[in-house]
């Protein structure tokens, strides 16, 4: 029974592990919630192993948000300002492949480090690859986790404007049955409007 305002034991470690994992998403470039969880878990001796329950990704989500606004309250709208245009213009390249947004970069959490997250449904995967060989784009394979059901069927990292940018590639049916956050183009750039330029004062 928790005393003195105080959690229980349990709920406390829960706790912990959820602060350490948001700090090495925002510090590490860590962007899988799965594998931060984990990996504080282990640094601080807990986990489901030893009888406490991993924090929730939400419960990761809010203390990354708040760990950003405590030692990157200045820099990171200017972060996200830049990223969300740089995604921009790679959608519009991208168009004809049905982009969307997602990850740190439409929710607001991406780190020093993070990737621009974007989600293709082509008809193949290879077109997107032959597009990207045509234009001259250099790009690499990055493995698949196939611990879902939605998994990708493939996965590709490159740089776009100096930002490291992934893009998972779906079959096209996937569009309608995905529910994960996500945005088009249209909604980025309505981001984008509200967003700060280089030029606004800090």
């Amino acid at each position: 029974m928790a005393e003195y305002g105080f959690p229980p034991r349990g709920a406390q470690r829960r706790l912990e592990i959820a602060a350490l994992a948001a700090r090495m998403m925002a510090e590490d470039g860590i962007d899988d919630f799965g594998f931060a969880k984990r990996k504080a878990a282990r640094q601080l001796g807990a986990g489901e192993a030893a009888g406490v329950s991993l924090p929730t990704n939400a419960e990761i989500e809010m203390e990354l948000r708040r760990w950003q606004t405590l030692y990157q309250g200045e820099e990171l709208p200017q972060r996200l300002a830049d990223m969300r245009r740089t995604a921009a213009g790679l959608m519009r390249l991208l168009d004809e492949f049905r982009p969307y947004l997602t990850g740190g970069a439409l929710d607001g959490t991406a780190g020093r480090y993070a990737e621009i997250e974007i989600d293709l449904f082509p008809e193949s995967a290879k077109d997107v690859e032959i597009f990207l060989l045509n234009a001259s784009l250099p790009y690499e394979h990055r493995e698949v986790r196939k611990t879902s059901p939605d998994a990708p069927e493939a996965v590709l990292a490159l740089e776009w404007e100096d930002i490291p940018a992934r893009l998972s590639i779906y079959p096209a049916p996937a569009e309608r049955t995905r529910r994960q956050p996500r945005a088009r183009l249209a909604q980025v750039e309505a981001l984008i409007a509200t967003s700060p330029s280089r030029e606004d004062p800090a």
